[in-house]
């Protein structure tokens, strides 16, 4: 969204201002406000081929705009810079036009037909006024104006093209098209930008109550939660994080239209009329339930061989990750004699679940485990480069029984072998990463975090909330670039936690 750049050269700045080569001379001498030469936009085909000197060239809306505050050139500035006719006429509506990126609205007015598009894409203004411009222009467009995606001092901000010059886009001001057109101009919020409810507009129709759209994420968990192959419990949980997903949707449409129909600044209220309100009937539905039953619910997803159940994991990685039953994606390479050797010999192969699909991320896997003490998934799958990796998601709590951390191995993650003889990835939680090393300012307190908890409880879920909070001296040995492979004891990592980092 936003207001596109455009380039002139100096041709195409005097075909804009109609003057010649001399004319533009007199215009800078003139002018001590007249835009300068800037830099051209940078050629990803530089240096290929001929070399030749890059094109002067002026920032496109630096001269529209000069010319529309100049008087001499007023005419042949932006449109909706010009000064306002002293004697406005009041505009008049003239009904909608589909057109290439949407429906829009057609406002009468003095300066001619204004075009309102209701879309926040990049180039919007630009594209329609270069299909009207390229056609017999019957409806006599002089401006095209489409959504910036912002809030501006009188009304939503606008982005508007000339249909004399559709490849300038420049910020248009809101109050003024309102004034132009004689009444206050519709709004929709962002999730009822529907094409039926522009088309169906008319001036002084009340909002519509509408109900909001289901998008992708909530229509892939509603079919999850329909599909009598999950037992209750998943169902409950695919409807739960989907009435959230509902309820966060129609919140964000009350929100929109609080702020983009909220009063204006002093006396004058925003020339603001909202056009579409969601439907609150049933709002809000119920959601964050039960956080044991929801684990549950998704645990089963989890172990399913379902398509549905693969589509549900894939939506609640990217917004709910800490109810999934594993934490973060983590991969190492095979390496002979490395720690994880030893790891991967208890490994069972198993057919993929729907946590094996998702753990994949469209990766060819070359076979599919799982680790019987921690029940985590786990794929032998190629690099980028195609070398042999250990893919897998770190555990969230180890097996502790009456076994005690012994010691910690890094290799290309965090290593934990237990005094019962077990070896095991340390526990991580789904939105962090264990590390090791020069972080380039950034200290590995997370790993640091993480085996301070597991030296008093190896069976403890780690919380790495504020993990800034590290005992200092454990976060200072992991601080130090350890060669791949290196074991750290528990009598060394016990020292380092009792002793304070050296000062510089």
């Amino acid at each position: 969204m936003g207001v596109s750049d455009s380039y002139l050269s100096r041709t195409e700045v005097q075909l804009l201002l109609g003057i010649n080569s001399f004319g533009l001379w007199r215009l800078v001498k003139k002018y001590d406000d007249f835009p300068q030469p800037t830099e051209p936009p940078h050629d990803l085909l530089a240096g290929f081929g001929d070399k030749k000197e890059p094109e002067e060239v002026r920032d496109g809306f630096q001269i529209y705009r000069w010319a529309a505050h100049t008087p001499e050139f007023a005419h042949r500035g932006a449109v909706l810079l010009r000064p306002l006719p002293q004697d406005l006429p009041p505009g008049r509506w003239a009904g909608y036009k589909d057109t290439v990126r949407g429906p829009a609205l057609d406002w009468h007015t003095a300066l001619g037909t204004i075009r309102v598009v209701r879309c926040d894409d990049r180039k919007v203004a630009t594209d329609v006024a270069t299909e009207v411009a390229g056609r017999s222009n019957p409806d006599g467009v002089a401006v095209v104006c489409a959504l910036y995606g912002d809030m501006s001092f009188r009304g939503p901000a606008l982005v508007a093209a000339d249909t004399a010059h559709p490849g300038i886009e420049y910020e248009a001001d809101w109050s003024d098209v309102a004034a132009l057109a004689g009444q206050d101009l519709p709004w929709w919020p962002d999730l009822l930008r529907l094409p039926h409810l522009i088309r169906a507009w008319q001036p002084g129709a009340p909002a519509a109550v509408v109900e909001v759209p289901a998008n992708n994420n909530e229509k892939i968990l509603r079919r999850a939660a329909g599909n009598d192959a999950f037992d209750v419990t998943s169902q409950l949980a695919a409807t739960d994080m989907a009435n959230d997903i509902r309820n966060n949707r129609i919140d964000a449409a009350l929100h929109d239209n609080e702020i983009f129909g909220k009063e204006g600044r002093g006396e004058r209220r925003n020339p603001v009329v909202i056009a579409a309100v969601p439907d609150t009937g049933h709002h809000p539905l119920r959601s964050d339930g039960d956080r044991q039953v929801l684990e549950a619910g998704w645990l089963g997803l989890a172990l399913s061989t379902q398509p549905d159940a693969v589509a549900a994991i894939e939506v609640a990685v990217g917004r709910q990750p800490d109810l999934l039953p594993f934490g973060a994606l983590t991969e190492v390479p095979m390496r002979p004699g490395a720690v994880s050797e030893r790891w991967a010999r208890r490994l069972t192969m198993c057919d993929p679940t729907a946590a094996h699909v998702v753990l994949a991320q469209g990766k060819r896997a070359e076979a599919f485990l799982i680790d019987p003490l921690t029940d985590m998934p786990v794929l032998r799958t190629a690099d980028r480069e195609g070398q042999q990796v250990w893919r897998f998601y770190a555990p969230l709590t180890l097996p502790a029984g009456d076994a005690e951390l012994a010691s910690v191995v890094l290799h290309h993650t965090v290593w934990v072998t237990t005094s019962d003889g077990h070896l095991h990835p340390a526990p991580c939680t789904p939105s962090e990463h264990l590390w090791w090393g020069n972080g380039y300012g950034d200290r590995p307190s997370e790993a640091a975090t993480v085996i301070n908890l597991l030296l008093d409880d190896l069976g403890g879920t780690p919380n790495l909330r504020e993990h800034w909070n590290a005992p200092k001296g454990l976060t200072a040995l992991l601080n130090e670039d350890h060669k791949q492979g290196t074991e750290l004891t528990r009598s060394s990592l016990l020292h380092a936690r009792m002793t304070p980092p050296r000062t510089r």
